[in-house]
């Protein structure tokens, strides 16, 4: 399937994007001032999202990233694979997962398990968004930039077969048939 960008319909605009993300570095920075965390983002979808996150937290932070696989175009397989895993050690640390987007949950299920084996002081979740009529999930999100429809979304580093990840703003493809 070959979708085209005239087949996109604005959702977020980059400026209400930035806007919210300064927020919730702002909330971040509250919550674990002086605590250094380790935020991991959840390549590929979190990596701009993490980028521009990172830049708006005002304490000491690091940065470390997992790849998992679930999806494969517009579908999500049964199985969560780990392409590449985490390299920091996380026991008694403040671990932040940073996801691009909570869609049924079982990836960040699967992730969320993985990080309490490694026994960290805390865990917290970012997520750019979140579908709340399909997630489902065994524990809280506690920084949240937007609940959207379940929509297949692209843009602000979510792709379709890898193609829109650049578009700085949110699109919902539209049906032009």
């Amino acid at each position: 399937m070959k979708i085209k960008k005239s087949s996109l319909e604005l959702i977020l605009s980059s400026d209400k994007i930035q806007e919210r993300v300064t927020e919730l570095g702002t909330e971040i920075s509250k919550t674990l001032k002086g605590q250094n965390p380790i935020l991991i983002g959840v390549l590929k979808g979190s990596f701009i999202f993490l980028a521009d996150l990172i830049r708006n937290i005002k304490t000491d932070c690091e940065v470390d990233f997992v790849q998992l696989k679930s999806y494969d175009g517009k579908k999500s397989s049964d199985e969560v694979e780990v392409v590449k895993d985490i390299s920091l050690a996380l026991k008694d640390r403040h671990v932040i997962i940073v996801e691009d987007i909570i869609d049924s949950g079982q990836t960040l299920n699967f992730l969320h398990e993985k990080v309490k084996k490694k026994n960290p002081k805390s865990i917290s979740i970012a997520t750019f968004l979140i579908k709340p009529k399909v997630a489902k999930l065994n524990f809280n999100i506690d920084f949240i930039g937007f609940e959207i429809s379940p929509d297949f979304v692209v843009g602000y580093g979510l792709d379709f077969n890898q193609k829109f990840r650049n578009l700085d703003s949110l699109y919902r493809f539209v049906d032009k048939g």
